[in-house]
């Protein structure tokens, strides 16, 4: 965890409010009025069973759905109203996504898939790859700039999509179990070059896991049960171990991010 002075001010108006969201898939009510906030420069763990609806969470905020009911604001504007267009610029230039299994480009190359934003967003193709060199070689992987996704081992792809969710330096990235396809290893090294290339460039991450050591990364931590958000660690009461529900304990001891990124191959 990083030291008091690099904490955020959580004083100050938070970069990312949603107030009351409620989600349903027909008659499933995947969020039942859930409500958080992400600051600037923060790291935020939200942990919860399979099926809490953490990745319904962060759909929301990052504006790939829209809520049932309740807002999210984002420094200002209501995500939860603004048209597909501006929510794509949005996604292009203040958000990066990451998910479980990366969502890699399969017909291009590790470069061009980093590559991919800023050419969207309309950098020219140079400086483009010359940007996605620099974050391919800050996560490790600049040797297999030229492989394709089919190529890379899964730490490799994952720090390969954690590039492309960097490279247009977001104010926040979203990230649904990046982890979760990985074995131990190959996980802590992801997690450490997320974090410590986020604290280099002050992004805030909003970190989706039921790994209580993955969350323990985090700066701090809610959790989400039956549809709602709860301050703090997720507790095993009598109850969940009657019914044999798969609960996040408390979390464990919060680690030092290292200094430098992590450069072993996953």
């Amino acid at each position: 965890m990083s030291t008091q002075a690099e904490q955020p001010d959580r004083a100050t108006a938070p970069l990312l409010r949603a107030v009351g969201l409620k989600k349903s898939y027909g008659r499933t009510e995947a969020l039942r009025g859930a409500s958080v906030d992400l600051h600037a420069g923060e790291i935020l763990a939200v942990t919860g069973a399979s099926g809490s609806g953490k990745s319904t969470l962060l759909h929301c905020l990052a504006g790939i759905v829209r809520p049932d009911e309740g807002l999210v604001d984002y420094a200002q504007e209501r995500i939860d109203r603004l048209p597909e267009a501006r929510l794509s610029e949005l996604r292009r230039s203040d958000f990066g996504v990451v998910f479980q299994f990366g969502q890699l480009i399969p017909e291009l190359s590790a470069l061009d898939n980093v590559a991919l934003p800023l050419l969207l967003a309309g950098t020219a193709r140079a400086a483009a790859h010359a940007r996605a060199d620099e974050w391919l070689a800050r996560f490790g992987v600049r040797n297999q700039a030229a492989l394709r996704p089919g190529e890379l081992s899964g730490g490799q792809g994952q720090r390969v999509a954690l590039a492309r969710a960097l490279v247009t330096r977001p104010k926040a990235v979203f990230a649904d179990e990046p982890t979760g396809a990985l074995d131990s290893l190959a996980g802590e090294q992801v997690m450490t070059s997320l974090l410590h290339a986020a604290r280099e460039s002050g992004t805030a991450v909003l970190l989706i896991t039921h790994d209580a050591q993955i969350a323990a990364y985090a700066d701090r931590e809610v959790w989400l049960h039956d549809g709602v958000v709860h301050s703090g660690t997720a507790q095993v009461n009598a109850q969940d171990a009657v019914q044999g529900a798969d609960r996040v304990t408390a979390r464990q001891i919060a680690r030092e991010v290292p200094q430098e990124a992590a450069h072993h191959e996953g």
